[in-house]
């Protein structure tokens, strides 16, 4: 995996801290060309210097284009990992429903809409979407953030369908707890589903450059996401009732 990650030229969005950092610190350590995107420019800017990257901070949905000036002309790696992890019902304002669609579903469309002209021009290019194991089952308190990260999901599953024939590689990287800040807001919910099992961000790294060197889709940093999501395939019902005993849980102590 290192040859094939040096000299790549690589964008991390949301990169100032959590996951993000983390994968663009190891494709650092691994030779890679790192831009560092996120909205807090001081952040960003902080990250590449630690690296050696470059900052370009602003709205990942827009980062594209200033990512690939600085790279020099093209992009061979771009993680789409700037995400919200919105709280709420279906009561939550439609304000929070759009903002948690536009940045954790379009942000990775519009990416994809500027980078896989040119990846299929040249048959490679790799699209690293950090969904969350929110995506393959869901979050209690959190309809937003399970609704669009189900959604991530699917897009990453279906660039990956359509095109791997063609040279692109995409994986999808759906961890359950990791000890971030978006982490630490989740509150009680997040305590209760999240906390017992959770792992550091260089972790999910680690898990990436696995599943890269394995050329897997699905990246599970917990394991055992597996075995939930096939119970849930199995038997929905059962699945449902069982979730929805954790709900009852939370109900009680928050």
């Amino acid at each position: 995996m290192v040859g094939a990650v040096r000299d790549a030229r690589v964008v991390v969005t949301g990169a100032g801290g959590g996951i993000g950092a983390a994968l663009a610190r190891r494709f650092a350590a691994e030779g890679a060309r790192v831009v560092v995107n996120d909205l807090d420019g001081d952040r960003a800017a902080a990250v590449a210097a630690e690296i050696g990257g470059t900052a370009v901070p602003g709205d990942a949905s827009a980062v594209v284009g200033a990512a690939r000036d600085a790279l020099g002309g093209s992009v061979d790696v771009y993680c789409a990992n700037a995400g919200l992890g919105s709280g709420g019902s279906e009561a939550a304002a439609e304000a929070v429903w759009a903002s948690a669609w536009d940045v954790n579903v379009m942000a990775h469309v519009r990416a994809a809409q500027e980078l896989v002209p040119e990846w299929l021009e040249r048959g490679s290019g790799r699209f690293v979407s950090t969904v969350s194991a929110a995506g393959l089952l869901t979050m209690i308190g959190a309809a937003p953030y399970s609704v669009t990260k189900h959604a991530a999901y699917a897009f990453a599953e279906w660039l990956s369908l359509t095109y791997q024939h063609r040279g692109l590689k995409v994986h999808a990287i759906c961890p359950q707890g990791v000890r971030t800040d978006m982490l630490a807001a989740t509150g009680s919910a997040g305590d209760i589903v999240l906390q017992p099992t959770a792992i550091e961000p260089d972790a999910v790294a680690d898990a990436l450059f696995k599943g890269m060197a394995e050329d897997r889709f699905l990246i599970l940093p917990h394991p055992e996401v597996a075995d939930f999501y096939q119970a849930r395939a199995a038997d929905p019902d059962r699945w449902l009732t069982n979730m929805n005993h954790i709900q009852q849980k939370w109900e009680a102590v928050r």
